[in-house]
């Protein structure tokens, strides 16, 4: 049997995109089933998050993640347009959102179907990997395609099942935080939570002591 990890993510999140092809690669070596468990971002989860953090993060956050993604070799570029409507200087983020909620139930939804981090895969890369307009045209239909998925169908799947995909991804939320964490990405195994993109070795590690095998 597959060891089984649960992975809290989230679309908004550049750390959560950073990790995803190392844990698709993972779980393409390994016999290791990873569970997308996707929820939502800071920015519309805690009302006035960004509106009280240091001035001096968004700077970091972006210099960070643009390294990480030149250490790693992969294409990032922060999204046009933001998956959270956000007002600048002031960062205060806006009544109206009509991108995350949207992309967070469509996680939701491959998610039950068993084609989770492939859809968060293909998309968080359309997003977070330089296309302009990534909402617009056939970009995400494209990336849904690619994971396997129809994003007609989706769409019309979470307007009819839009309160019973909520109410699984606030319960994500929660386990996330009985697991002993609240951000993304955090895999968790047995319980044990692993916090951010640079703790997929040290999950690799834990796996191991549990009798990891790579697939045949």
């Amino acid at each position: 049997m597959p060891l089984d990890v649960d992975l809290y993510w989230s679309f908004r999140s550049p750390y959560s995109y950073l990790a995803t092809a190392r844990i698709v690669a993972l779980t393409r070596r390994y016999d290791v089933d990873v569970r997308l468990r996707v929820v939502l971002p800071l920015a519309v989860r805690v009302p006035g998050f960004f509106e009280h953090v240091n001035p001096l993060w968004p700077p970091y956050l972006l210099r960070d993640t643009m390294r990480i993604a030149e250490y790693l070799g992969v294409p990032f570029g922060w999204p046009m347009p933001d998956p959270i409507v956000q007002e600048w200087p002031s960062r205060r983020v806006a009544a109206e959102q009509p991108y995350i909620y949207r992309l967070v139930r469509l996680g939701a939804l491959a998610a039950r179907r068993g084609r989770g981090l492939a859809f968060a895969d293909e998309v968080s890369r359309t997003i977070w990997g330089g296309t302009a307009g990534w909402n617009e045209g056939a970009h995400l239909a494209e990336a849904a395609a690619r994971a396997g998925c129809d994003l007609d169908e989706m769409d019309a799947a979470i307007a009819r099942n839009a309160a019973a995909l909520d109410a699984e991804i606030d319960q994500n939320q929660r386990e996330l935080e009985a697991a002993g964490h609240w951000g993304v990405p955090t895999m968790v195994f047995k319980g044990e939570p692993f916090f951010g993109q640079d703790r997929i070795d040290l999950l690799v590690w834990r796996l191991r002591q549990h009798g990891l095998r790579e697939r045949s």
